[in-house]
């Protein structure tokens, strides 16, 4: 069974959006909002991969009035930390996406 779920995990993340994300969250949480500007794909398409990653327990979000932010949960998955150790830093892969982004208020 631990095989098996480990294999599901990691292949959930070997999606280059998805891992992305998970990039993007080694540092912080993030809100949708950000994710779909920096990412340039719409807001459905980025809940989705979310949502997916939420249902694999590798992503926890926090609800803050109407908006959704989201942050990793791989404490107890050493195998996936590996991975994202492996990923550049937040700011790095912000400059390699998004040069001018400036974060979303969704306060």
């Amino acid at each position: 069974m631990f095989n098996h779920e480990m294999a599901e995990k990691l292949k959930l993340i070997g999606d280059r959006t998805r891992l992305t994300l998970l990039g993007l969250l080694k540092d912080k949480e993030w809100c949708v909002c950000d994710f779909v500007e920096i990412l340039n794909i719409s807001q459905p398409g980025v809940s989705q991969h979310l949502r997916k990653l939420k249902a694999q327990g590798i992503v926890k979000e926090r609800k803050k009035g109407q908006w959704v932010y989201y942050s990793l949960n791989v404490e107890d998955k050493p195998y996936i930390k590996a991975v994202l150790e492996k990923l550049p830093d937040t700011q790095t892969l912000l400059q390699l996406l998004k040069e001018d982004y400036k974060q979303a208020d969704c306060d």
